[in-house]
């Protein structure tokens, strides 16, 4: 059965709850790498599969229901379908895909890891370019759809003071470039005649276990929720924090069902410690206590981080009762994991700490990481009287969007010999704490934006250059570094990684190019999964007992999303050739 152009179906091809059939272009070509996907109105979930060389593709068993179809390939139209009934089909169908030729249209299509070097291009320094990524990139993509506008110097600078205040501070010296450089980026004659011409290259189709990779995007949350960070549970069920929300959520794949798990926020102010100086805070947030990072402990309760409530929460699922830790010292816990005794390990994001708390002895602890220079010594020794001024005295600091850089200890893991190592993403720099002497030797390292880092089953380090788009591995025993550049091409921002220590494959966010990529450190190969929602920004990885690949969709704000709502996505990747 041949449907051109696009199609319309009532039945599905290949059997009981199965979608197959073939994509063509308008001339009977196949198109390789697009991708179908379905979603299913009342589960709130949509599958995805991409076409073979031949334009081939097989849905898995799907439930009977009501479902919306999309095919998408990069340098095509879009062909869509709502309201489809799954039912039994005895032939296959074809899709027709026709050929996007609108400059514009095309150039709109790439994701933003090709939009940013264009603004990087008009940039004085290697030195700016790199603050710019680093600094303007960490909430949301840089570049995609939602940024591409151009705006007054007073909008601009306005828009600076905002990111100062949320932590993104940057330099007299960039904000006096970026305005131009922005506008001019993204003027129309500029991204056409860069991203168009004298060919427009499409991202290439995936290849490889991507290429039959089965992709499952489940909405969770609200249109204005985070889900900054999942973790796999061994029950099978995914834990997804809501930053914005003061809530978990709890998604059992199995049965699509979600369930909600509020946090006690006791006393504390919208904002929570930082309500008085307004830092940290977008307009109109509501969050008390904001859950940011989170864990499930070897007994199968979860431990979680509220950065904004300056606390530590642990819940049991069985019971659901929480227990509130408070964090008297330092600020923001951030990052968290949890080492073979038990102990919860995180860092302190806005003082430069490391913080601990051993629940068999009710311990807490915190270890203060060296600074890297004078000012920002001063600048850490300043921030508890900043915070009492602004609770006590009515005190904000300034609004200019600038200021001394933090080192911002970022991400922490622990080592197979039970060191406690952590990384500083604005000080290019790595360490190692001895948890039982307390010593702390740190590390330079040859890249910038070191972020959220994994040991694999050897005790080497691997690590993601956030603003130098690339991952490194360090052996701790060699102190040698070495390094691979990502392949996405463009400007790719990996926010995180983690290592599947069964194989020792390297999984890595690729949070401007709407993608996932897996490394293999024995063929130092990488395959790329790209995935079905534009502006798909990835913060954290997990992996459950199947081999499956579990990441969320926490671009901030939301309604940059394609998509209703954010999502808890699961990588199913094909058979190995």
């Amino acid at each position: 059965m041949a449907v051109a152009p696009g199609f319309r179906l009532s039945a599905f091809a290949g059997g009981p709850g199965v979608f197959a059939g073939v994509v063509r272009d308008q001339n009977g070509r196949p198109v390789e790498g697009a991708t179908i996907t379905i979603t299913n109105r009342e589960l709130e979930r949509s599958t995805s599969v991409f076409a073979a060389k031949d334009g081939s593709f097989r849905m898995p068993a799907l439930e009977r229901g009501l479902y919306d179809q999309r095919v998408r390939r990069v340098g095509y139209k879009d062909i869509s379908e709502n309201g489809i009934s799954l039912k039994d089909h005895a032939g296959g169908v074809t899709l027709t895909m026709i050929t996007e030729t609108d400059p514009n249209e095309l150039a709109w299509q790439l994701p933003a890891n090709r939009w940013t070097p264009l603004v990087l291009e008009r940039l004085s320094s290697d030195t700016r370019r790199e603050e710019f990524v680093r600094q303007c990139a960490y909430c949301h993509q840089q570049g995609s759809w939602a940024t591409r506008v151009q705006r007054s110097d007073e909008d601009w600078h306005a828009i600076f003071i905002k990111m100062g205040r949320m932590g993104g501070t940057i330099s007299p010296e960039l904000q006096k470039e970026l305005p131009a450089a922005l506008n001019a980026a993204y003027d129309d004659k500029n991204y056409l005649g860069k991203l168009t011409e004298p060919e427009f290259i499409a991202p290439p189709a995936p290849e490889g276990r991507a290429a039959t990779a089965v992709i499952t995007e489940w909405q969770v949350g609200t249109p204005a929720s985070m889900l900054h960070d999942i973790a796999v549970h061994p029950d099978g069920a995914i834990w997804a924090v809501d930053t914005g929300g003061d809530r978990l959520y709890r998604l059992d794949p199995s049965t699509n069902q979600r369930e909600e798990f509020p946090i006690p926020t006791g006393d504390s102010p919208i904002g929570g410690v930082f309500h008085g100086s307004g830092l940290l805070q977008s307009q109109g947030a509501t969050a008390r206590v904001a859950p940011h990072s989170l864990q499930v402990a070897a007994d199968g309760t979860i431990w979680v981080t509220l950065c904004l409530g300056n606390k530590v929460a642990h819940l049991n699922p069985r019971t659901k009762g929480w227990t509130i830790y408070e964090q008297k010292d330092g600020l923001y816990p951030h990052t968290m994991r949890i080492d073979r005794k038990g102990r919860v390990w995180y860092t302190l994001a806005v003082s430069n700490g490391v913080g601990m708390i051993d629940p068999s002895s009710g311990e807490q602890r915190v270890y203060q990481l060296p600074a890297p220079s004078f000012a920002q010594a001063l600048a850490l020794r300043a921030m508890p009287l900043v915070m009492w001024a602004s609770e006590h005295l009515g005190f904000s600091p300034p609004s200019t969007g600038e200021g001394a850089t933090l080192p911002v200890p970022y991400g922490i893991d622990i080592a197979p010999d039970g060191g406690v190592w952590f990384s500083e993403l604005n000080a290019r720099r790595i360490g190692r704490i001895d948890p039982e002497t307390g010593e702390i030797r740190v590390v330079e390292t040859p890249f910038s934006g070191p972020r959220r880092m994994r040991f694999d089953s050897k005790g080497n380090l691997w690590i993601p250059g956030f603003s130098s788009g690339l991952i490194a591995r360090y052996n701790p025993d060699t102190r040698q570094f070495k390094t691979w550049k990502l392949p996405t091409g463009g400007v790719e921002t990996p926010y995180a990684l983690n290592v599947d220590r069964r194989t020792d494959t390297v999984w890595v966010c690729g949070t401007t190019s709407d993608t996932l990529m897996s490394f293999d450190p024995a063929t130092e190969r990488f395959t790329v999964y790209p995935l079905p929602t534009r502006v798909t920004f990835t913060r954290e990885i997990d992996f459950d007992k199947s081999g499956a690949i579990w990441t969320s969709n926490s671009d901030f704000p939301a309604w940059h999303i394609e998509a209703p709502a954010p999502s808890v996505i699961r990588i199913q990747p094909g058979p190995a050739s």
